[in-house]
């Protein structure tokens, strides 16, 4: 039995809308990734938005527990049941159905879908919940249903917000299998498993703990697809089910080693985050030093030290990602879109880590050998700084030894070092703030967009927001807000496109415009009094025709890097302004000059074909099997605009473009250049920001003639360039002379030496930089024969002031100074051999010393 289809068809046989699995980076800023199958809809739980049309749903959400509150790596491999990736099926009510329907579905799905041995089951309700306990009566005898307080059995999204009690199906895995003390209802033990919780959203709780009943109870429920699996087969274990053990035993032969699961945690560890690994790559995660991406980078180094620990040498990971593709992508097709851009992306960072590996696991067993109880936490520092090994991979590690890390001081030296950047939310454009959106969406719904057809038109004002997100009647002159309009040809910032600026003719100058849950708002600075209800001329600014350029320049440039580079290529974020675009993408390694060519005369090459641009209305599923490119973890809706220019680019866009590819102009790459592994970025300009480059171009050649005195700019550079390497050959030669008589005295680096051209206190400062102890003197003859002689001493018992001075005297001459610095001349050129010999010597006896 197909579990998965199992679930949603038969919540579709009951009205529900069957809802693709979200992203596993959530369009939510308190949110690392998306850890249960309510992520999706949390916004319509907390009343931001109003519920949707149906009210009922139905998915199958991936789901990444690994970092934040919600993270549950550090038990991976040694538990039965816990993973970083894992699926939640789950059903929803937004206020439509209640107590009675959800445990009469999740009962009847159990029994007579799954087929589960009713005596085999039993239910937890909350203590005080006894409308669900006499519900549940209806299906069970009441013997089996148990009665657990606010810690089992009561839920909540934060400490204020929608929460209510909730209420579990229990299966018995058997007596015979597990008798340990904690093998009862309630207990620690993994006897009675829990596969099933309903939560009854009926209550707002609010700051004071004060609990009020909510005017529509909503239906939360989640079921994990892992210990279902394993339940149905039999499985004591989830890593034993068909999910897992296809990996298990891949990694089996790539060790060359059986699996045994008593000692097979390293197995399970790989089998769980090769899955972690392949699901967020595919959606356009990438390793990173921070936030999510550095999230993902622990995940497969964790899992690249367990191949280690199987005798792995070389990289691994990458290997297993076409298994994870057979496994699951027949119900996530997008996983076999990206599989050699995964693998890939996989398979350098696995070499950069092996790079390092071996070094970091000397480290760490030297360390060992020296701890009693508590790991140094410097050591552990420098373990993630020097090595690349994640604190948690060191804890873990050190988990095996019965030894904990002193987090504390890896904590203050970290501190030391420079914070890293809160990670960058990616989102679809929907803007976040404090105002009542829900109240303006209920009483008006989403405004019209009509900025396809039209620059200008007459609107009424719908709604008015002053800068805080606080509705109001009026704005004054000299006041800033939010305005609504019934109908707006101001385009709101989405997809990456710049949000439209213009007027409100003789009111207000429309300064940006953005979306805020569907609502179309501008942003407006008010010249005269402006008012709910007031009918006004709109104007968006000229800066759209060049906006939309350089967006329908983007779409070009991507169907250009997926020719050029490979289909591989996702985009992986883009902006889109009146003088620039920005375009990032998934790709392993910079992109050749050679290619960065080959993709710019691919776009003016489209350009100038003044290719016309042709806009469809399609269903979704439609507009994906006509070819068009859709971007992994955009909402779409049902209907879906389709924008294609001949047989160049089709994308999904609601974006702004030109009505002919000719409307460009010209397109010049500015910059291309890495943003984390394996994600690129190039910088480009097209229409005017690309006549404005070309002229600052030629400027600049101008200048270049004059300033080099020359019609041909290219040769004198080359000219300079040829007399650039001869300077720099001869100071390589006067680094040489004086390289050759450098010796190791008491760790400090000793050079006395004669040189024959170069600056004498530039090569001293040099190599004093270069060295912690140091101490050099140089002599040198110019072409009158007189001898200019100089020392320098870094961190050394020895003076420079009289070591010239003593070397000075051999030679007929006299000189002094400080002891880090000190200069002198001398007369006798014949002398220089012995004076050079004596010097050394010198040196020698003051730092043996």
């Amino acid at each position: 039995m197909d579990i998965r289809e199992a679930y949603l068809n038969f919540f579709a046989s009951k009205g529900h809308e069957i809802i693709p699995s979200a992203p596993l980076v959530p369009n939510d800023a308190t949110l690392l990734f998306t850890n249960a199958g309510m992520v999706p809809f949390k916004s319509i739980f907390t009343g931001e938005v109003p519920r949707p049309t149906p009210p009922i749903r139905t998915s199958c959400q991936t789901c990444i527990r690994a970092g934040g509150k919600h993270n549950d790596l550090d038990n991976v491999g040694y538990t039965a049941r816990h993973h970083t990736f894992f699926e939640m099926l789950g059903n929803f009510s937004f206020g439509e159905y209640f107590k009675k329907d959800a445990i009469a579905y999740a009962w009847e799905f159990v029994t007579q879908v799954l087929k589960l041995p009713k005596d085999r089951l039993y239910v937890t309700v909350h203590e005080s919940d006894d409308e669900a306990f006499a519900l549940w009566e209806q299906h069970i005898a009441k013997e089996r249903i148990y009665r657990f307080g606010d810690h089992d059995n009561f839920w909540q999204m934060g400490d204020t917000g929608p929460c209510g009690p909730c209420s579990e199906i229990f299966y018995d895995q058997g007596g015979e299998h597990f008798n340990t003390p904690e093998d009862y209802m309630g207990g620690d033990g993994d006897r009675f498993l829990e596969i099933w919780n309903l939560v009854f959203m009926q209550y707002e709780r609010s700051s004071d703990g004060k609990l009020t009943p909510l005017p529509k109870p909503s239906i939360d429920t989640g079921m994990g697809l892992e210990r279902v699996t394993a339940i149905m087969e039999g499985k004591f274990s989830n890593y034993d089910s068909s999910l897992f053990m296809p990996l298990i035993e891949e990694v089996a032969k790539l060790c060359g080693k059986p699996y045994a699961y008593e000692s097979g945690a390293s197995y399970r560890v790989i089998s769980d985050h090769i899955r972690s690994v392949t699901f967020l790559l595919a959606q356009g995660t990438t390793f990173d030093k921070e936030g999510r991406g550095y999230v993902l980078r622990r995940i497969l180094r964790r899992a690249i030290r367990h191949g280690y620990l199987l005798g792995i040498r070389e990289p691994f990971m990458y290997r297993l990602v076409d298994k994870v593709c057979e496994l699951m992508g027949g119900h996530y097709a997008y996983l076999n879109e990206k599989k050699a851009a995964v693998k890939e992306q996989i398979r350098l960072e696995e070499e950069r880590f092996l790079a390092t590996i071996a070094s970091g696991l000397e480290l760490f067993e030297s360390e060992l050998a020296r701890t009693k109880d508590i790991f140094s936490g410097k050591a552990a520092f420098k373990l993630y700084d020097t090595f690349g090994f994640p604190l948690d991979l060191t804890a873990d590690m050190l988990r095996e030894k019965g030894l904990k890390v002193d987090e504390a001081k890896f904590d203050e030296l970290m501190s030391e070092q420079k914070a890293r950047a809160k990670a960058a939310w990616k989102g679809s454009g929907d803007k976040s703030a404090k105002g009542d959106f829900k109240a303006l969406l209920e009483k008006f719904g989403e405004n019209k967009f009509s900025g396809y057809e039209e620059l200008e038109r007459t609107s009424r004002v719908l709604a008015l927001l002053d800068e805080d997100f606080k509705e109001t009647q009026i704005l004054k002159a000299g006041e800033q807000g939010w305005a609504m309009f019934d109908v707006t040809p101001f385009y709101a910032q989405s997809g990456g496109q710049a949000g439209d600026s213009g007027e409100i003719e003789g009111v207000a100058d429309v300064l940006d415009t953005q979306k805020f849950f569907g609502l179309n708002l501008s942003n407006v600075a008010v010249k005269k009094e402006l008012k709910i209800g007031d009918t006004v001329k709109l104007k968006v600014s000229e800066q759209r025709a060049e906006i939309a350029r350089h967006h329908s320049a983007t779409h070009l440039l991507h169907a250009a890097l997926r020719s050029v580079l490979g289909t591989h290529i996702a985009q992986a974020g883009s902006s889109v302004e009146a003088s620039r675009l920005r375009f990032d993408f998934s790709h392993p390694k910079a992109v050749t000059a050679e290619e960065l060519t080959k993709i710019e005369n691919f776009v003016n090459s489209a350009i100038a074909e003044s290719i016309a641009a042709k806009t469809e209305i399609m269903d979704i599923e439609e507009a994906k099997n006509s070819g068009a490119i859709a971007l992994f973890g955009e909402k779409y809706a049902d209907k879906v605009r389709v924008l294609s220019f001949g047989e160049v680019s089709k994308e999904l866009c609601g974006g702004t473009h030109v009505a002919n590819l000719s409307q460009i102009g010209a397109f010049f790459i500015t910059k291309e250049g890495g943003v984390s592994a394996g994600v690129r970025r190039i910088e480009a300009v097209c229409s005017k920001a690309a006549l404005n480059l070309a002229k600052a171009w030629r400027g600049e050649i101008e200048e270049l003639k004059t300033e080099l005195k020359s019609a041909e700019p290219m040769n004198a550079v080359k000219k300079l360039k040829a007399e650039i390497k001869s300077l720099k050959d001869k100071t390589k030669q006067a680094k040489d002379a004086h390289a050759l008589a450098v010796v190791n005295v008491n760790e400090t680096k000793l050079c006395v030496a004669v040189i024959d051209g170069g600056d004498i206190k530039a090569t001293i400062d040099e190599f004093k930089n270069e060295n912690e102890k140091a101490a050099i003197l140089l002599v040198q003859v110019n072409e009158e024969g007189k001898i200019a002689m100089a020392a320098g001493v870094k961190n050394a018992p020895l003076k420079a002031g009289e070591w010239v001075k003593f070397t000075a005297q051999i030679l007929g001459g006299n000189g002094g100074g400080k002891d880090d610095f000190a200069t002198a001349g001398g007369k006798n050129v014949l002398a220089i051999e012995d004076a050079i010999r004596q010097a050394l010597e010198f040196a020698k006896i003051k730092l043996e010393k």
